[in-house]
């Protein structure tokens, strides 16, 4: 069974940064690739970031140079450092990652934390 449970959402202003954090309850975390997802209010879910076994990162391309996706397999954590912030960055952020079982995917999700960007 995989738990995820995210941290450090909240208010900030325009220009602000946060750092998030997902803490995940899974043996062999470091061997499993993980992502970030947001949802704004209307939306789909959309991947922000992610980050592979190997630590090598993608992002989406509205937060290019203003996220940062890190790991720490000693601690079984995922961060995502958002900088520069901007209003249409308010979403509910979810980690993710997923496991396959022969010819099964099996996503897990997070309970969510909310970021607002607002002045």
């Amino acid at each position: 069974q995989v738990q995820l449970v995210e941290s450090g959402g909240g208010l900030v202003q325009p220009g602000g940064s946060l750092t998030l954090s997902c803490a995940a309850s899974v043996r062999d975390f470091s061997i499993y690739g993980m992502d970030w997802y947001r949802q704004a209010p209307g939306l789909q879910r959309e991947l922000v970031a992610s980050i592979t076994s190997g630590s090598s990162t993608n992002y989406e391309d509205s937060v290019k140079g203003r996220f940062t996706i890190s790991r720490d397999n000693a601690k079984n954590t995922v961060y995502l450092q958002m900088n520069s912030l901007k209003p249409e960055d308010t979403a509910v952020y979810y980690c993710h990652t997923k496991r396959y079982f022969g010819a099964a995917t099996i996503d897990y999700w997070g309970q969510g934390t909310q970021v607002t960007v607002s002045s």
